[in-house]
C-alpha cells in the first residue's frame, strides 16, 4: 500500500490532529486516501456519537418484550400472536437546510431502510418538524420544500405518513429539525439482523447505482456547524427515488422470507464504509471489498468516492454462495440490480477481522481492523457547564417577574382572544399533503386525535383485533429552561397521547437535536436531558430501544435550543372501537381531570406572547400521571360508550385555552367556560402537565367514575353554541378561529411558492 496522507488532509476531512495521531498509533502507519477518508466519516460525530454516547448509555433500553435494543438499524419488540414491531427515528437536519426537498425526501428513505433491513414492512412514517418562524422569507421557503419532500416520497414509495409534530421558533432560523420516525411489522421468524456471519459467505450489494451524490454527507453536514457559505455543500445532499425504493423494499422481503439472506445492512451514512465495517464487526469477522464490482452511475469514480458515496436505495445482502442463484433471480424479478462485491473472511492470528478493500488490478487500497471503523471511534467526555443565568432563569415565574416590575406591568394589557389566535395553527394543512391511509390501517389519523390509531396489520399479517397508539413530542421551550424536568415532561406528554388513544406504551426511541457539542454549555444540556429522559422511562416503565443523536445544530454560531424529541408507540390489545378524538357534541359537558394550574413557566405564552421565557417549570407527580393515564385509558377503550365520552385531548402546548380552541375548531362547536373553572389568564394558558379535557354525555358518571379511580376531576362548563367563551377573560368566534387556523400554514406555502 502507498499513498500515505499528510496532516493537513486530515483535517480538511473533519479530523483532529488526535484523531489523525490515533489512526496512525492503530495501524502502525499512516492510512492510505481510502482508509482516511473511512474514518474521517466513519469517526464523524453523525456515525460515531463520540461525543454523546457516554451519556447514551444511562437510557434504560431492556424490556420483558424487547427482541433488539439499541446498536441494530431499528429496535424490535414483541406484542404477541407471533406478531413484532420495528421502530426508529433519524434526523436530516443539515441536509434539509441545503437543499430542503431532497433532504427531507431522503431522510425518508433513509428510515424506510432502516426499519425494512430488520425483516420488518414499513406501515407507518411521522414527522416531527422545526423551523423559523414564518415571517422570515428563507424559512418559508425550507417549509415549502420540507414538507413537499416528505409527502413526495412517502407518497410515492407507499408508506402513509401518519403524524407529526410543527414548531416554530426564532431558535431554528437557518437551521431547521427535520426528524423522521418509521414504525414496521414482522412476522416475529422473519427478524433478521445486520451481521456479516459465515466465513466465505458473500457481500451483495442490492439497489441503485452508485454515484457521487453524498459523499462525505455524514462528516461534512452533520458534524460542524455551517453558515452563509452553503451553497458549495450541495453536492453533499443525496438525490433520492421513491420508486427504486418501493422495488427495493419488495425485494428485500421476498429474500427474507425465503431465507435466503444471512445478514442485511442499509447503505446510509458512509455509504459502503459503514455498511461492510458494521456487518462485519457485529459478527466479529473480516471482509474483503472489491470496488470494481460496485455498479457505478459515473464514470471514473475512485475507490474513495465509491467507499463513502452516500447515494440512496441501496442494501448489502450476507448471502451464502448456495443461495446467490436464488438471489440473483429474486432481485430480477422485482427489477433490483443485485451484484457480489466482497466476501465474508474469518479473523487473523490476532483474532481481528479486516477490511480489505481492492482496486482494478487487486491493488490493496484499504487494510484495517473492521471493529477500528465501527466501533472504536474517540470517546469524548466533553466538559459540561450549566448557563451562567441558570439560578436567575429558574428563580420567579414569568407572572412574578412582571408584579415585580410596575413599569413594565402597566404596559402590559391581555388581549386574550388575539393571543390565542397567534398560538394557533393547523398542522392538518401539512398532513393533506400526504396519505395518511394507505395499507387502510389508519384508524384515528393525524390531526383527529393526540395520538395516531393504526390497525395492527400489514400485508402478510392479518388484524387480530390489536392497534397501535403512535406519538411523536418535542417542547423546546420546556427544554430551553431545564432539560432535565422538561425532557422528563416531554416523555409523560407522550405516555399520556397514547394512554388517550387506549395505548399502553411499549417502547421509545428518542432524536436529541442540540447545539455545538464543543461548547460546554451544550453537553450540559444534552447530559440534563438524557438523565431526565432515562429518570422518566424508569419511571413509566418505558424501554428506550434506539435512537439518534444530532449534534453542531447553530447557525453562524448561535445554538439551537435543545429539542430532545420522544417517539412512543403504544399498544392497543383490544381495538374494538375508534377512539373519541378531538371532538365535542351539542350540549356535552367539560370536564377538566387532573389539578387546575396557573404555573406560565416555559409556556408558549409567557415565552411567545409576554416574552417571558423565565420560570420554574411546573412539577411532574408521576404517581398522579399514571393514575391518570390508566384511567383516560379506560375512557378511550372500553369505558368510552358508558361514560358517553365523546371527545378527549390533553392540556399541554398553548394550555387550556389552545385545548379548548382544538376542539372547538375540530368540531365546529363552541363551548363556555364558567368564570369560577378558569379565573385568570394564567390558569387559562398553563402548561402544567397530566390534565385532560374531556366532553361527556354522562357527567355524573364521569365525574363518579375519576373519584373512585383517584383522579381529581372539574367540571369547566359545557360545549355548544358558535363561541368559544372563557366568562370574564374570552370571547372568540369558531368561525374566526377556524378561518385563522386553517389558512396560517397554507398562505405561508403559497408566499414559498410565489
Amino acid at each position: 500500500m502507498s499513498d500515505p496522507q499528510t496532516p493537513a488532509v486530515h483535517r480538511q476531512l473533519g479530523l483532529t490532529d488526535d484523531e489523525f495521531a490515533s489512526i496512525v498509533e492503530l495501524l502502525g502507519r499512516e492510512p492510505t486516501s481510502v482508509e482516511l477518508a473511512m474514518y474521517s466519516v466513519m469517526w464523524s460525530e453523525h456515525c460515531s456519537y463520540k461525543s454523546s454516547r457516554i451519556h447514551l448509555r444511562r437510557l434504560p433500553s431492556e424490556g420483558e418484550h424487547v427482541l433488539v435494543g439499541p446498536g441494530e438499524n431499528a429496535g424490535v419488540v414483541d406484542v404477541g400472536d407471533g406478531v413484532a414491531i420495528a421502530l426508529r427515528i433519524e434526523s436530516h437536519n443539515h441536509p434539509s437546510a441545503i437543499e430542503p426537498y431532497q433532504g427531507a425526501a431522503t431522510g425518508v428513505g433513509g428510515i424506510l431502510r432502516d426499519v425494512f433491513t430488520m425483516g420488518a414492512r414499513p406501515i407507518a412514517l411521522m414527522d416531527p418538524l422545526f423551523f423559523g418562524e414564518l415571517d422570515d422569507p428563507r424559512s418559508r421557503f425550507i417549509f415549502d420544500g420540507v414538507v413537499r419532500g416528505i409527502s413526495g416520497y412517502g407518497n410515492s414509495v407507499g408508506v402513509p405518513t401518519v403524524g407529526g409534530q410543527l414548531t416554530f421558533s426564532p431558535t431554528y432560523r437557518g437551521n431547521p429539525l427535520v426528524n423522521v420516525f418509521c414504525l414496521g411489522v414482522l412476522p416475529v421468524e422473519r427478524l433478521v439482523l445486520g451481521r456479516a456471519s459465515g466465513v466465505g459467505n458473500l457481500a451483495v450489494l442490492l439497489g441503485s447505482q452508485t454515484g457521487r451524490d453524498g459523499i462525505g454527507g455524514v462528516s461534512v453536514l452533520a458534524s460542524a456547524g455551517f453558515g452563509g457559505g452553503d451553497q458549495a455543500k450541495r453536492p453533499s445532499v443525496q438525490v433520492g427515488d421513491p420508486f427504486e425504493e418501493k422495488r427495493l423494499i419488495e425485494a428485500s422481503l421476498d429474500l427474507l422470507d425465503q431465507g435466503l439472506v444471512v445478514g442485511i445492512q442499509d447503505l446510509g451514512g458512509a455509504g459502503l464504509a459503514c455498511a461492510t465495517s458494521e456487518t462485519a464487526a457485529r459478527a466479529g469477522l473480516g471482509m474483503t471489498v472489491d470496488v470494481p464490482a460496485v455498479p457505478q452511475r459515473e464514470p471514473g469514480m475512485s475507490p474513495v468516492e465509491i467507499m463513502t458515496s452516500e447515494s440512496q436505495e441501496r442494501m448489502l445482502a450476507i448471502v451464502r454462495p448456495d443461495s446467490l442463484e436464488k438471489v440473483l433471480a429474486t432481485c430480477a424479478r422485482h427489477e433490483v440490480r443485485a451484484g457480489v462485491v466482497g466476501t465474508v473472511t474469518e479473523t487473523g492470528p490476532d483474532g481481528v477481522g479486516r477490511l480489505v478493500v481492492r482496486d482494478g488490478d487487486g491493488t490493496v487500497v484499504a487494510d484495517v481492523p473492521a471493529a477500528s471503523l465501527a466501533d472504536e471511534a474517540p470517546l469524548y467526555r466533553r466538559p459540561l457547564e450549566a448557563p451562567a443565568d441558570l439560578d436567575a432563569r429558574r428563580a420567579t415565574g414569568p407572572a412574578a417577574r412582571l408584579a415585580a416590575d410596575p413599569a413594565r406591568a402597566a404596559e402590559w394589557h391581555f388581549d386574550l382572544a388575539a393571543d390565542l389566535l397567534a398560538l394557533a395553527y393547523d398542522p392538518s394543512f401539512v398532513y393533506r399533503q400526504y396519505d395518511h391511509q394507505l395499507f387502510l390501517n389508519t384508524v384515528l389519523g393525524p390531526g383527529e386525535g393526540d395520538a395516531t390509531v393504526l390497525r395492527l396489520a400489514a400485508p402478510g399479517i392479518p388484524w387480530q383485533g390489536k392497534g397501535l397508539a403512535l406519538t411523536t413530542d418535542a417542547n423546546p421551550s420546556w427544554c430551553a429552561l431545564d432539560p432535565r424536568a422538561g425532557t422528563a415532561l416531554t416523555v409523560a406528554e407522550a405516555v399520556l397521547n397514547v394512554s388517550l388513544a387506549g395505548g399502553r406504551p411499549v417502547a421509545a426511541v428518542d432524536c436529541l437535536n442540540f447545539g455545538n457539542p464543543e461548547h460546554p454549555v451544550v453537553m450540559w444540556q444534552l447530559s440534563e436531558a438524557v438523565d431526565g429522559m432515562a429518570q422518566a422511562c424508569r419511571d413509566f416503565e418505558v424501554p428506550v430501544v434506539g435512537g439518534n443523536v444530532s449534534l453542531y445544530n447553530e447557525n453562524d454560531g448561535a445554538d439551537i435550543d435543545p429539542t430532545p424529541v420522544v417517539g412512543l408507540v403504544g399498544l392497543i390489545d383490544r381495538l374494538e372501537r375508534r377512539p373519541p378524538g378531538i371532538d365535542l357534541a351539542e350540549g356535552a359537558a367539560l370536564v377538566l381531570l387532573g389539578t387546575r394550574s396557573d404555573a406560565l413557566g416555559g409556556s408558549r405564552f409567557a415565552t411567545e406572547r409576554m416574552r417571558e421565557p423565565a420560570g420554574p417549570l411546573p412539577e411532574l407527580d408521576v404517581v398522579a400521571h399514571l393514575e391518570l393515564c390508566a384511567f383516560v385509558r379506560q375512557l378511550a377503550g372500553e369505558r368510552s360508550a358508558e361514560l358517553g365520552v365523546v371527545g378527549l385531548h390533553d392540556v399541554s402546548d398553548g394550555g387550556l385555552a389552545l385545548c379548548l380552541a382544538e376542539m372547538c375548531d375540530r368540531s365546529g362547536i363552541g363551548a363556555v367556560v364558567a368564570g369560577g373553572a378558569v379565573s385568570s389568564p394564567a390558569e387559562l394558558f398553563s402548561e402544567a402537565p397530566s390534565r385532560v379535557v374531556v366532553a361527556t354525555t354522562d357527567e355524573a358518571g364521569l365525574l363518579g367514575a375519576a373519584g373512585a379511580a383517584g383522579v381529581p376531576a372539574t367540571t369547566l362548563g359545557t360545549a355548544g353554541g358558535d363561541d368559544l367563551v372563557v366568562e370574564g377573560l374570552l370571547r372568540l368566534g369558531v368561525a374566526e378561529l377556524h378561518r385563522v387556523r386553517s389558512g396560517r400554514l397554507a398562505e405561508a406555502a403559497a408566499h414559498a411558492s410565489s
